[in-house]
């Protein structure tokens, strides 16, 4: 934490809880001082100049006078490699053992006296001077890694390293993560280090980002991930390149990629965008599936009203008409200082209100953070100091006793200590295997309360207990230790593991449903992840657009932001809900007792409008069951950028205003405030106007009514869309193909919350004898269900 991030702190919660920051700074920044010796002399080195390699499975090992390289494609066609002898394991990233190495691939001597791995994806050339290039199957240069260079302490440390990296001149970053300045990522400095409260990570950011290292490269020559496996702070520099307008003389794209430590290590995966996602997931593994309740619409609020406001949201919801599937809530005491248990005096009796609720159709979720006051007598903290040998809690470099509450407790290293919202509180090491067992058996409070899930809320000053930790926290990093410079960045992470692991534990008979504020590359294996209130104004809708279109790229396809800010405008408020409603996690958030806002705060016009956005969503429900199976399947996002099926239409890579939902259907939301007609952008193909029926034909661009009621949404020609009909049951919705061509789509029909296998029913469309034919294929048996045809 610097000055600034105390400045933050003292304006985000108050003069008192901003003075026990400092104190818990100033206090943190002298641990650090002691435990942390400065870097001092540096020795640079690079790799120097090639000595001799050696083929192995799937590569080998190319050998440099002051390093080696390490190269291994997997079966999967993902290839990976690593300086200094680095593993591809332990990884936080990959979710088991290392994948199997392509048999057909094998280190062999190259041009200029250099050596090249080649594949069926990739060719991975490796320059006598250690430069990295990949070439696609036709010869495309896709990158050029120039040699690495270190800096090692002479005194010994952590090496710091830079990674420099050139892309054609047309190309165009994305990811890097959830980053509220924009799924396309311009030209600036991005921080690796997940922020806290007002905290930026990039040009512009704000309040929300969810850093990884993760990015696309998308040119005329190809789309490739790179993946930086090291959750050490660092930062990426990005330039986009330039074309020389015909004189040859083209200024490539750069990358340049600097670590406080660690490996150097990364994964590539290269193809069509739907390859590569499906590459990363079967890498890094696949996203958890939601229960079907998760896909509606959900409320969140802080439960200061108890038992009673939470009857009144619910009846509200009912009596107007919104439909309502899942309240999110805390029921801890209302200064946050139980991060288990009910405060009794507001919910006397919970489980009997979530069986009301459930039986109403609405399920109960509840918020859960990992800051345990350091209280003695408190159960869980005392439950934490009888795990393993040293304890549950993330400890500091010494041996000495820490002193709570009259007492003294020993432990094997003294409990770090961090200003969260409870007060004096002390953090779980969920980079402990043990750890994560025992935090995950505390979830069977919440279950037997009737809650249906859980959502991770910091219960300190960040999405991670960054800014209440010292750099020098220590922590079990699977049994090989390590500090807070390397454990910061996946602790959500490893948090989310240990939830989703021991609800299922718990309930095996049902999906887990969890969400996180925070996350690192493979947090989709165990559920979604909610960046936080909205940013303000209308940058804010902007930003939530682009961080849940980042995160998809990123291998997580169920994410979202809450809506509905007290001081946004009427406008405002109605253009956000109409974007959330097509977000895959739709939650408004209103604090219960407050006076938060509600939809129907504003007036009937605006419950109107309301009323529409909640129900397009509810009637795209089967549609969204659908996305979520092949997200599972596949590891295509739910919300994904125009230029997915097209990545060479350079006009769509730059289009950041309007997004596809699968593949049949295209958002564009009012971004501006006044906007009543708006530009949208389209993908090659017909497209229908889903209000008015009217056909326009891509690529190009079209200029389309955009009132506060609606806003422009299109369907593909040939589309089959399942939809709720109007009696609840399940209907297909067909959108005309042109004459001679043919459309289609999948249905994955509701299996209920088990883990039950749902066929995958497909289904194409074509035009004959002036009628649109709709058949299943395969000669699948059963009834079809009904169809509704449009764009006649």
């Amino acid at each position: 934490m610097d000055g600034r991030d105390l400045v933050r702190s003292v304006k985000m919660v108050g003069s008192v809880q901003g003075l026990r920051t400092v104190r818990t700074a100033w206090r943190h920044r002298r641990a650090d001082a002691r435990a942390l010796p400065p870097r001092g002399a540096e020795r640079a080195r690079v790799p120097g100049l090639l000595t001799g390699a050696k083929p192995g499975p799937g590569g080998g090992v190319v050998r440099f006078a002051r390093s080696e390289l390490r190269i291994r494609v997997a079966a999967g066609g993902a290839v990976f490699w690593a300086w200094d002898g680095a593993a591809a394991l332990p990884s936080y990233a990959l979710p088991g053992s290392e994948p199997e190495p392509d048999p057909r691939a094998a280190l062999e001597p190259d041009k200029d006296g250099g050596w090249q791995v080649v594949s069926e994806r990739l060719t991975v050339a490796v320059s006598r001077h250690g430069a990295i290039e990949l070439r696609t199957p036709g010869g495309l240069v896709l990158r050029r890694e120039l040699p690495p260079r270190w800096w090692e302490p002479v005194a010994g440390g952590a090496a710091r390293w830079v990674q420099r990296s050139e892309v054609p001149a047309d190309a165009r970053y994305f990811g890097l993560g959830g980053r509220v300045c924009g799924a396309r990522l311009r030209e600036g400095t991005y921080r690796l280090w997940n922020p806290g409260p007002g905290g930026t990570s990039g040009p512009g950011d704000e309040l929300g980002d969810l850093p990884m290292p993760v990015h696309l490269v998308v040119s005329d020559a190809g789309t490739h991930l790179f993946f930086h496996d090291n959750s050490w702070a660092g930062q990426v520099t990005l330039r986009e390149g330039e074309e020389g307008a015909g004189s040859g003389h083209d200024r490539p794209g750069t990358c340049e990629v600097r670590m406080d430590g660690g490996p150097l290590r990364c994964w590539v995966v290269a193809g069509t965008p739907a390859r590569v996602l499906r590459g990363w997931t079967a890498l890094t593994g696949a996203p958890a599936l939601p229960p079907s309740w998760a896909l509606g619409a959900q409320h969140a609020g802080s439960g200061a009203g108890g038992e009673e406001e939470v009857r009144r949201i619910v009846a509200a919801y009912r009596e107007r008409g919104l439909p309502l599937s899942v309240l999110h809530m805390d029921i801890g005491q209302g200064d946050g200082r139980q991060v288990f248990g009910v405060d009794r005096e507001r919910f006397p009796g919970l489980p009997r209100l979530a069986k009301e609720l459930r039986e109403d159709g609405v399920r109960l979720v509840s918020a859960v953070g990992p800051a345990v006051p350091a209280e003695p007598g408190n159960a869980v903290f005392d439950g934490g100091q009888r795990i393993g040998a040293a304890g549950a809690y993330v400890r500091d470099a010494g041996g000495r006793a820490v002193r709570g509450a009259g007492r003294a407790v020993r432990v094997a290293g003294r409990a770090v200590r961090g200003a969260g919202r409870p007060g004096t509180c002390v953090y779980p090491d969920f980079t402990d295997p043990l750890v994560r067992e025992w935090w995950g058996s505390l979830y069977e409070e919440r279950l037997e309360q009737g809650f249906s899930g859980v959502w991770h809320e910091p219960g300190s000053l960040s999405a991670e207990p960054g800014p209440a930790l010292p750099l020098s926290a220590r922590y079990a990093l699977e049994g090989r230790g390590g500090d807070h410079r390397e454990a910061h960045n996946v602790y959500g992470l490893a948090m989310a593991s240990a939830g989703y692991e021991g609800v299922r534990r718990l309930r095996p008979d049902e999906r887990p449903f969890l969400v996180s504020r925070s996350g690192w590359a493979g947090v989709q294996r165990y559920g979604g992840v909610r960046s936080g209130e909205g940013a303000a104004g209308w940058h804010g809708l902007r930003a939530s657009l682009a961080l849940v279109l980042g995160l998809g790229l990123c291998g997580v396809p169920y994410a979202g932001v809450d809506g509905g800010g007290a001081e946004e405008s009427d406008e405002l408020y109605v253009r956000r809900l109409q974007l959330d409603a097509f977000l895959p996690l739709f939650r408004t958030r209103a604090d219960m007792g407050s006076g938060g806002r509600e939809p129907w705060e504003s007036g009937p016009r605006v419950l109107e409008y309301a009323k529409a956005a909640f129900g397009g969503r509810e009637r795209l429900g089967p549609y969204f069951v659908t996305l979520a199976q092949v997200a599972r399947l596949t590891g295509a996002p739910y919300v994904r950028p125009l230029w997915w099926g097209t990545p060479g239409d350079r006009a769509l890579r730059d289009c950041e205003d309007a997004f596809l939902l699968g593949d049949a259907l295209l958002v564009a939301p009012v971004l501006e405030c006044g906007t009543e007609r708006r530009a949208v952008r389209l993908p090659r193909g017909r497209w229908y106007d889903t209000v008015t029926g009217e056909a326009y034909e891509g690529p190009g661009q079209v200029l389309m009514d955009a009132p506060l009621s609606r806003i422009p949404v299109l369907a593909r020609a040939g589309a089959v869309i399942p939809v709720r009909g109007a009696e609840g049951g399940l209907e297909l919705e067909v959108w005309a193909p042109p004459v001679g061509r043919t459309g289609g789509g999948l249905v994955v029909r509701d299996a209920g919350d088990g883990w039950a296998r749902t066929a995958v029913e497909r289904y194409t469309s074509r035009m004959a004898g002036g009628r649109v034919v709709v058949e299943r294929d395969g000669g699948e048996e059963g009834a079809m269900p009904p169809v509704r045809v449009r764009g006649l």
